[in-house]
């Protein structure tokens, strides 16, 4: 991991998609006790009846934690909008040093199973939505004096295993991976890090329970906290930008890198390390 160019990210903005309650919030949390500027980038303006946080929820928390917020009701699907974005965040802020593209949607369905709608909203959010967002951000970041573009996103493992079950949703997770081989490539030239980051295990986002169900609460405990991701991130996002790109980073592997040694911290008590759930795509 290349040294950080400075002791946080005070005064920086980050652009950070689907930043109203989950991985997103957490990432902007560590941000916003830094002092960082925040553009809280999401659809959810009004409580969802199975998810906590709004836009504005988590805005209040960022400015608690010690950032900057600015709430912007966003469509990432929506070019006029990501546009109208990022110029708002411009204006506020004076610019955007980082962008994390942690907005995605999920079906883990088989081929039969999944409609097309559902099939054209990942890969709208996903892989369009990961690419229009770096589009409209690039000339921004370039004025940056430490810029980076953050994806959560897996590394490219070509394994039929990882396709089988729930193909649409792979390819379109995989192209938000394949916008950070190409993205770094291109914009290493211009000094603008693009890397990606996914956790080892399966995280306990408020999401996961919906998703999960019925199932047993014993399962239910055998996650991390979506707090190593937010830390990752910021070892990652505090790097040189010129040293560190093209990377696709495990959350547990950064953090042992910058010299994290205690992990108990991320998980429920009483749960050992060795029970934790695998994510996909390791």
């Amino acid at each position: 991991m290349a040294q950080s160019t400075s002791a946080g990210l005070k005064g920086r903005t980050l652009f950070i998609t689907g930043a109203s309650r989950g991985i997103g919030l957490a990432i902007a949390l560590r941000a916003a006790r830094d002092g960082a500027n925040i553009a809280v980038v999401a659809k959810t303006t009004d409580p969802h009846p199975k998810l906590p946080g709004t836009i504005y929820t988590a805005a209040a928390e960022i400015e608690a934690a010690g950032g900057r917020a600015l709430p912007l009701a966003v469509d990432i699907r929506n070019d006029s909008q990501v546009a109208d974005a990022v110029a708002r965040t411009v204006k506020t802020f004076g610019g955007i040093d980082i962008l994390v593209n942690n907005a995605s949607a999920i079906s883990l369905t088989d081929t039969l199973e999944t409609d097309m709608k559902r099939f054209d909203l990942m890969h709208q959010i996903n892989t369009r939505g990961t690419f229009l967002c770096s589009k409209m951000c690039v000339q921004h970041l370039a004025r940056s004096a430490n810029p980076h573009i953050l994806m959560l996103a897996p590394p490219l493992n070509f394994t039929e295993r990882w396709f089988a079950p729930h193909v649409a949703y792979s390819i379109a997770k995989y192209g938000m991976s394949l916008c950070v081989l190409g993205l770094a490539g291109e914009l290493r030239p211009r000094g603008i890090a693009v890397n990606a980051l996914w956790p080892r295990t399966v995280i306990g986002t408020a999401a996961l329970q919906v998703a999960l169900g019925g199932r047993g609460s014993e399962e239910r405990r055998r996650v991390r906290k979506p707090r190593i991701l937010a830390d990752a991130a910021h070892v990652i996002v505090t790097s040189a930008s010129r040293e560190f790109t093209g990377k696709f980073c495990i959350d547990d592997e950064v953090l042992r890198a910058a010299g994290e040694t205690d992990f108990s911290q991320y998980r429920d008590a009483g749960v050992r390390e060795e029970d934790l759930l695998p994510d996909f795509f390791l």
